[in-house]
């Protein structure tokens, strides 16, 4: 496998998404009253005190960032269009015009990063809207044999993304806004890709100006060539953003919480384990679809001393999370998160 350079270098603004904005928006009530985005969040009973937690919708200024671009390209949205060519019935160019006009969609899709760690921030989700991917490409003809979709940005980096991933019926997308307002140029103004259950490297293409339907034998995108896997997979995770690592609890009671995801499947349930202990169900308020991560809550009852909180997380098919620690190359961090707190209470 040839030696990468850090994906991190690439970084041109990844805000944290879990302590950074960790006390973000309070828990609200179990029955989902809405957000200011209209997501709904936990809440806990109001004889104890509200811990918080970052929204399940996550704010267009704490998305996290990680691309290759040192400069954010500047796009003028008149004279940009993007070409559909390769294993097509017919190529066609459309404006931003023609976008628009087709039929538009909005999904709340959690988008994650291939370098993020277990338990880590490169992680969020929006609510993106814009048009399906899959019927543009229909409206050109999908020719039998294409397997890997190759798009490009305006600056020239690539990206490899499976064709089935598209046709399969899921809401990949050719995105124009983000969480109700027009894309910024960070994140990919004026039209980019977003593709639930893959990793952002081999789906998230920003500032898309060029999409070649081909084999998978015939091009390696950017990060294949630098020896990340060809198609990447969202694995299942779940993360402890409540207490913080390394917190002193002081209260007879702590809640304990958190996000957890599993692509495409979704979420079944949530465990945590104190210490060495049995697994603990935590309640769960579950996503409508597989493509949202959800969050997650257990109260505990504090006993004094050294602890260490440690979660996963259990899909919709009753697979349980990867516990198999495994660095982030070459496609996507395993095992469990934990924390360790001081109880004295």
């Amino acid at each position: 496998m040839p030696t990468t350079p850090s994906r991190r270098q690439f970084i041109g603004g990844a805000v944290a998404l879990g302590s950074a904005s960790v006390i973000a928006a309070a828990f609200r009530s179990l029955s989902g009253t809405p957000t200011s985005t209209g997501s709904a969040v936990l809440a806990t009973p109001s004889t104890i005190p509200s811990p918080t937690l970052a929204p399940l919708i996550t704010p267009v200024k704490d998305f996290y960032r990680i691309d290759t671009a040192f400069e954010i390209p500047q796009v003028n949205p008149t004279t940009w269009s993007l070409r559909i060519s390769g294993m097509v019935d017919k190529e066609k160019r459309f404006t931003l015009d023609d976008i628009n006009a087709m039929p538009q969609v909005t999904h709340d899709i959690t988008m994650g990063c291939v370098s993020n760690e277990v338990g880590g921030d490169l992680i969020g989700t929006a609510q993106w809207s814009g048009v399906l991917l899959a019927d543009v490409l229909r409206s050109c003809g999908v020719q039998s044999g294409a397997e890997q979709l190759v798009s490009r940005s305006v600056d020239g980096w690539t990206c490899g993304t499976p064709v089935d991933a598209i046709m399969d019926g899921r809401p990949a997308m050719l995105v124009t806004s983000m969480n109700g307002e027009p894309l910024i140029p960070k994140h990919g103004f004026p039209v980019r890709m977003v593709v639930p259950g893959l990793f952002g490297y081999v789906s998230a293409t920003k500032w898309v100006q060029d999409i070649e339907l081909t084999t998978w034998n015939a091009f390696d995108a950017y990060w294949i060539d630098r020896g990340w896997a060809k198609q990447g997979p969202m694995l299942s995770s779940s993360r402890i953003d409540l207490p913080r690592n390394g917190a002193q609890i002081k209260t007879p009671s702590v809640i304990i919480a958190g996000f957890a995801w599993a692509p495409r499947a979704g979420v079944k349930s949530v465990d945590v384990r104190v210490d060495d202990g049995q697994w603990i169900p935590a309640e769960v308020k579950k996503s409508p679809t597989g493509d949202t991560w959800c969050q997650w809550k257990l109260n505990w009852t504090v006993t004094p001393g050294q602890h260490k909180f440690t979660t996963r997380v259990i899909d919709a098919t009753g697979a349980i999370q990867d516990e198999q620690v495994r660095p982030v190359e070459p496609s996507g961090a395993t095992g469990y998160h934990s924390i360790s707190v001081e109880c004295v209470a």
